[in-house]
């Protein structure tokens, strides 16, 4: 599979895996930002891409950023469609309590590529029976 990418800012770094076999691409950002407790800010990558039909690019939280300094994707996974060819933005939150510095060239989130289903959508009066029916929220939970 080939990603096309654009870069949209001479500043901007093409995304890379950082180890053979990883699955997320890591994102980096263009642009200074100071993102304060509980505010949320949207990052500049600089760059756009063309991807394959049949495909997305999920953009999704890197773990250290939320470990370290409670900073995370917003909307994960963020979804990028395959007709977009607009900038990549992150959509980041700053859950914790000190004011988060974001400064061109750190890696702000993951982008992994993976492909769908786009499913036919059929209105009908009533669906099948299964062991489960209709038991939701905690129904495995054995207290």
């Amino acid at each position: 599979m080939e990603i096309k990418i654009l870069k949209l800012n001479d500043a901007a770094i093409i995304p890379r895996y950082s180890h053979p076999g990883d699955a997320g691409l890591d994102l980096f950002a263009v642009e200074e930002q100071e993102i304060l407790p509980g505010e949320t800010k949207l990052i500049k990558t600089g760059i756009a891409i063309a991807l394959e039909p049949g495909t997305e690019a999920q953009i999704r939280p890197r773990s250290g950023l939320a470990l370290k300094h409670s900073v995370t994707v917003l909307n994960s996974p963020g979804t990028i469609d395959a007709g977009y060819r607009g900038e990549i933005k992150v959509i980041l939150i700053n859950h914790g309590k000190n004011p988060f510095q974001i400064i061109p060239k750190m890696k702000i989130a993951q982008m992994v590529i993976a492909s769908f289903i786009q499913a036919k959508v059929s209105v009908v009066n009533q669906l099948n029976l299964t062991s489960r029916g209709i038991d939701g929220f905690g129904s495995t939970d054995a207290l």
